[in-house]
């Protein structure tokens, strides 16, 4: 799927134009792929790379060709099916002299809500595109430390290994938010260094330095939650093993104060002469006998516990 961009009034609007300014190619065919190469001369193996998500975020430029080709690491939408993994894709960037084009693995919305700087140049989208891929991992953040706190308040009254299993889904979550918002880091410092050569103005310049630290934010976010829930991993299976041997004592109990009554009732049915059997109120007695071993048993307990 294809989508044209034009600007208008210093903002980005859907076109019908072919040759737009602004393309987004979203899971492109092998033929579309193909034209990107033969009309803009753009390498084949970039745009493949973008639209693997195991690519290294990288930056090249052709001099000759005047072409920007940059391959990110982008979360990817979430969805139920996910059960707590929070994926990262890769996204490809690709800016030509008189156009810049997108191509990407899923549908992104990276020009939805409040732009935090105007909209003038194909550069300025460009650095758009970049902020709104670091916007959208620290939403993911934000996400992922929600979950996990609910998470941990499950854990606490729970005996299995569910929730455990989910933490250690985020935790492995984190470790390619990491990875991701790392290798971006490398690309935005080699943009900052060939930005003369780039032709980006004082303004693009300074917008980039902007999105490096929200970068480096989001990075140092990842970290500390990374590190809260290895460091408390250990912690919260110990939660759920004492929850469980809880669960094991109280049965133990429950069995044993179970068990005296059924020892008191088996002694008065043996078949053979005992106490109380030719009396006419045997059964009440043996019955309260039986009662007596129970409550007898959890005294006894009780003040053995303390």
């Amino acid at each position: 799927m294809v989508r044209n961009l034009q600007f208008i009034d210093g903002n980005l609007i859907p076109s019908d134009q072919e040759q737009s300014p602004f393309q987004i190619f979203i899971t492109p065919t092998t033929v579309e792929l193909q034209s990107l190469v033969d009309r803009y001369g753009i390498d084949s193996y970039n745009l493949s790379s973008a639209l693997d998500p195991d690519e290294l975020s990288r930056f090249e430029y052709d001099l000759d060709a005047r072409i920007l080709s940059m391959i990110l690491k982008e979360p990817t939408q979430y969805a139920p099916e996910d059960e707590f993994f929070f994926k990262v894709t890769s996204i490809g960037i690709f800016l030509t002299p008189e156009r810049l084009i997108i191509v990407a693995p899923q549908e992104i919305s990276l020009l939805n809500g409040k732009l935090p700087f105007k909209l003038a140049t194909l550069n300025d989208v460009m650095l758009r595109l970049i902020y709104e891929v670091i916007n959208h991992f620290l939403g993911h953040l934000k996400v992922i430390n929600v979950v996990a706190e609910d998470i941990e308040d499950k854990i606490s009254a729970s005996m299995d290994n569910k929730y455990l299993l989910n933490l250690f889904t985020l935790e492995k979550s984190l470790v390619y938010i990491l990875n991701g918002l790392n290798q971006n880091a490398m690309v935005l410092e080699k943009l900052r260094v060939n930005a003369r050569r780039l032709d980006l103005s004082e303004r693009n310049v300074e917008i980039l330095e902007d999105i490096a630290i929200e970068n480096n934010q989001a990075l140092k976010q990842s970290e500390i939650y990374s590190n809260i829930l290895s460091n408390l991993m250990d912690a919260r299976v110990s939660i759920v093993s004492n929850n469980l041997n809880i669960i094991m004592k109280r049965l133990t109990i429950l069995t044993v104060t179970i068990m005296l009554p059924t020892f008191v009732v088996s002694a008065f049915s043996m078949n053979v002469k005992i106490p109380l059997s030719q009396l006419d109120y045997a059964w009440p007695i043996i019955v309260g006998f039986s009662v007596l071993a129970a409550v007898i048993f959890l005294v006894v307990w009780r003040f053995w516990r303390k």
